[in-house]
């Protein structure tokens, strides 16, 4: 959203809009709760926290992950923390190309072969 939307939605001038923007000026709580509404976010955005955006982006993406998912990926942050940047990246590697294996049949009596998706 423009600094003349919000100028439009609140009344403020867009100098000082730009002077909040960039660390200038201190608003008040009042001030900022106008332009909470203007930009149509809550008030507590504008604050770290527990419910930041960011926070509330990664509880959604995790909402949409299987329970097996989260537990297998909290493993492999726990022991990737002792990786370097070149090891992070080798294993990610691996996992891209392990993904592009298409997975034996399921079937009992058949050989199982991995082979590359064409």
């Amino acid at each position: 959203m423009s600094q003349g939307e919000i100028q439009r939605r609140t009344g403020l001038l867009r100098c000082y809009l730009s002077r909040v923007e960039n660390g200038h000026t201190v608003p008040s709580l009042e001030t900022l709760a106008r332009i909470a509404e203007a930009m149509d976010i809550e008030l507590t955005d504008f604050f770290p926290g527990p419910d930041s955006v960011q926070d509330r982006q990664t509880r959604k993406a995790l909402g949409e992950l299987s329970q097996e998912e989260i537990l297998f990926l909290t493993e492999i942050r726990k022991c990737s923390t002792a990786l370097s940047d070149d090891d992070k990246r080798l294993v990610l590697g691996m996992i891209r190309k392990m993904a592009t294996i298409v997975p034996p049949p399921r079937n009992a009596n058949s050989v199982t072969v991995a082979r590359r998706a064409t």
